[in-house]
């Protein structure tokens, strides 16, 4: 017996304008902000996998636990446009909603939270409980390295058996789900990569786009 339709986001350069780990990177100043940018425009533009910088990029920036919450309020302040409507219409459809990414837990939550989503698969950071300071991220967590999103796909497909899953994102490491998925929408309301272009079965510029997708009237 089959569950709900199952619908995945992305969340950077998706559900909010900012690529998350790149907000950190701006918290400690123009040179760390162009490195880590450059590490995150070359992982999701497929050209260098995501194990090759996700590492790297936080070494270099070094975030404390209270940026985690300089970035939170970023997502809420650079929401995409029809985002809260389109999660609204599909829930009242009986689609299932979770946010998958490689961005980090903690910031992404309020973000999950004002829309309405309950299941958020992101990285989680540590932190020295004593001075707040950068102790490292879960580095058995799927989404910090190429082929993670579609391993997490896998597991929500057979915990919650859907009758039909979609995946909605704008980076190559979304585009990973294509072949695990039944419908994979790019998104390039933000940035338009190429080869997720290219590739995708549909390709958007607004979310609410995907309610005539997906058979969900807009009314």
């Amino acid at each position: 017996m089959s569950g709900p339709n199952l619908i995945v986001f992305d969340c950077d350069s998706t559900l909010s304008a900012i690529e998350g780990v790149d907000e950190l990177a701006r918290v400690k100043g123009p040179e760390v902000f162009s490195a880590s940018e450059a590490m995150t425009n070359a992982a999701m533009d497929g050209t260098i996998p995501v194990e090759a910088v996700f590492g790297r990029r936080l070494e270099l920036i070094q975030p404390r636990a209270e940026d985690l919450e300089v970035v939170a309020r970023r997502y809420l302040e650079t929401i995409e446009p029809t985002a809260a409507q389109t999660v609204a219409r599909l829930r009242s459809r009986g689609w299932q909603i979770v946010i998958i990414s490689g961005g980090f837990r903690a910031a992404i939550r309020p973000l999950a939270q004002h829309l309405g989503i309950e299941r958020v698969e992101a990285v989680d950071l540590h932190f020295d409980p004593a001075t707040g300071n950068y102790a490292g991220f879960d580095e058995a967590f799927p989404t910090t390295r190429s082929g993670g999103k579609p391993e997490v796909i896998r597991r929500l497909r057979a915990e919650l058996q859907p009758a039909r899953i979609v995946m909605v994102g704008d980076g190559v490491s979304d585009l990973e789900t294509k072949p695990v998925v039944d419908l994979f929408v790019g998104f390039g309301r933000y940035v338009e990569r190429a080869r997720v272009k290219a590739s995708s079965t549909h390709f958007i510029h607004s979310l609410d786009s995907l309610l005539p997708l997906l058979g969900v009237d807009e009314q």
